[in-house]
């Protein structure tokens, strides 16, 4: 039953209506059909320049939110860093509810391209600086918070179509093990960050929380590790915090 059958359809939307079809049958994401995803309250542009933001990952802008709160208690603003922004919705959507500056880098200038695009959609522009960069290449301390999101699925693990056919495998793929990227990021952190000092770094929802928490804190000795679970109930991100001041 048709809700309005009183609309004729016209020829342009009948053809663009048949191509969505086309893409979907061929297993493109509903995401990239429609160019939008909802993450964190906030509307982000999105296309296969990168990764579409899943609903996990908002549980790093809920430690940023926290760890951005700590830090002004003792009367410091936090200098933050997003790495591997992608799209840019953890960085944006940390600027927009913590009202704090984002450094935001990807070492894709296509993705940073559409990150600029979505900070300005969302008029959060004034509050993100954004640098092509691999990891944290170039960027000097001191650091209060690092967040990041970085490639973490295994090489040689097999994908769904609608993820490896049409998401960047450079967000995707992060080695062998898929964390040489994360560990890289603990080892070249370390003498950026404060004392007390949050990073954070989401992870695959299989096995690698127990091996990360323990590179971490063979690196930071004293800090506190702890392993976050998400809504889901899954071992998703391993947060530092940097012994000294909090």
């Amino acid at each position: 039953m048709l809700a309005h059958p009183e609309r004729l359809v016209s020829k342009e939307q009948e053809s663009a209506f048949r191509g969505l079809v086309a893409r979907r049958a061929a297993s493109e994401p509903i995401a990239y059909l429609l160019g939008e995803r909802e993450f964190y309250g906030h509307v982000f542009k999105v296309d296969r320049r990168a990764l579409i933001p899943r609903p996990e990952t908002e549980l790093l802008v809920d430690l940023g939110r926290a760890a951005v709160s700590r830090w002004r208690e003792g009367g410091i603003e936090p200098i933050v860093v997003d790495v591997g922004t992608g799209a840019g919705a953890i960085g944006i959507s940390l600027a927009l509810e913590s009202s704090v500056t984002v450094i935001a880098t990807d070492v894709s200038a296509e993705a940073l391209s559409l990150a600029v695009a979505n900070a300005y959609q969302v008029g959060a522009s004034g509050h993100l600086r954004f640098v092509k960069a691999d990891l944290l290449a170039g960027l000097r301390g001191p650091l209060h918070i690092v967040l990041a999101n970085l490639p973490y699925v295994p090489s040689s693990r097999v994908l769904p179509s609608d993820v490896r056919d049409y998401e960047p495998g450079v967000a995707l793929f992060g080695g062998q093990r898929g964390t040489e990227l994360i560990e890289r990021l603990l080892r070249e952190a370390r003498p950026l960050l404060v004392p007390g000092a949050t990073l954070a770094v989401e992870l695959d929802e299989e096995d690698q929380a127990a091996p990360v928490a323990a590179l971490a804190r063979q690196l930071y000795s004293g800090a506190s590790v702890d392993v976050v679970r998400d809504a889901g109930g899954y071992d998703r991100v391993v947060q530092v915090v940097v012994s000294g001041r909090r």
